[in-house]
């Protein structure tokens, strides 16, 4: 399956991506985020890659700090 992961610079900032995600109804997890992507932030949101655009949608409207969304298979 391929999925997506959401990094962040902060922890705050994931923990708030989550929040509202969920919020949103969106299917999302939140991972160790994978060394190989980035050392910044230790969380991660993990989702379907196939939602890819509301998640970025999602999170641009309400002004969360995102450094980079990634696509991995799993």
């Amino acid at each position: 399956m391929t999925y997506g992961v959401v990094l962040f610079h902060t922890t705050s900032s994931a923990m708030r991506a989550e929040k509202l995600l969920i919020k949103e109804g969106c299917a999302i997890k939140l991972i160790p985020t994978p060394r190989e992507l980035s050392s910044d932030c230790g969380i991660a949101v993990r989702f379907c890659w196939s939602e890819c655009q509301r998640i970025k949608s999602v999170l641009e409207a309400a002004g969360v700090e995102v450094d980079t969304v990634r696509q991995i298979q799993s």
